[in-house]
């Protein structure tokens, strides 16, 4: 099932697997950490907003009930890997994957009981450029803005529906305004750093649609413990199950 330049991965749950293509994109631990953060609440139908080749919910699949879990992406390629993977791990008829960009798509609002979302962290074409046009869709906001995945995530979910993000912490004021602005209320909120002692560089957010106006603020999460060893909690979230 692998064409010239793709590599097959083993993801860390189950013996699940995922197709990649290293010269255009491969996601990394923030992607696995939101899925975790997401997996807390039992949601039946669940939509990840620019899921690249799939891994957020191949993972949401091993860690939820979720009946069906739909995956929006705007790159043809990492949509048809997405499409290959759930194939490859007999996940077609949960995991249902659809070609189109976030700022376009709009079917059956109301309906979704969460929404997850790891959107490009640079602001238009600020940043590091890439070479590769696919890396560039995937890491800038070229095709799709964070107000795009933010009110594309509002319409889809349903009252009182959940709304999963992860972000830089540089991009908080705007995620706050934005998500108040279309009435998904952040409820909490959890730093992500590299190890204890270093700052910062990662952030998630969960919003209620139409919520009230509490914020929890969560312990701080390490990626990384002695060493290159990951932490003891990012061990325990490949560990964790429903």
């Amino acid at each position: 099932m692998l064409y010239p330049g793709e590599r097959l991965d083993e993801i860390g749950f189950s013996g699940l697997k995922l197709i990649q293509k290293p010269d255009e994109f491969c996601y990394g631990v923030d992607a696995v950490i939101l899925a975790d953060f997401a997996a807390g609440k039992k949601h039946d139908h669940i939509v990840d907003l620019g899921t690249g080749t799939g891994i957020i919910p191949l993972v949401l699949s091993h860690k939820t009930c979720a009946e069906r879990i739909y995956g929006i992406e705007y790159q043809k390629g990492s949509w048809e890997r997405a499409v290959r993977s759930a194939e490859l791990n007999s996940l077609q008829d949960r995991l249902l994957f659809i070609q189109a960009n976030v700022a376009d798509f709009c079917q059956l609002n109301g309906w979704a009981d969460a929404v997850t979302a790891n959107p490009p962290y640079m602001a238009g074409s600020g940043g590091l450029t890439n070479e590769s046009m696919a890396k560039t869709i995937a890491r800038h906001e070229t095709v799709g803005t964070l107000e795009d995945f933010i009110s594309c995530a509002c319409r889809l979910l349903r009252d009182k529906g959940d709304f999963y993000l992860v972000h830089r912490p540089s991009r908080l004021v705007d995620i706050f305004s934005l998500c108040r602005g279309y009435g998904l209320e952040p409820k909490e909120l959890r730093f992500v750093a590299p190890r204890q002692g270093k700052a910062a560089n990662i952030v998630l957010v969960h919003c209620v649609k139409n919520g009230g106006t509490e914020l929890k603020i969560l312990p701080e999460l390490y990626v990384y413990g002695q060493g290159s060893d990951y932490s003891h909690e990012i061990q325990r979230i490949y560990e964790r199950t429903t």
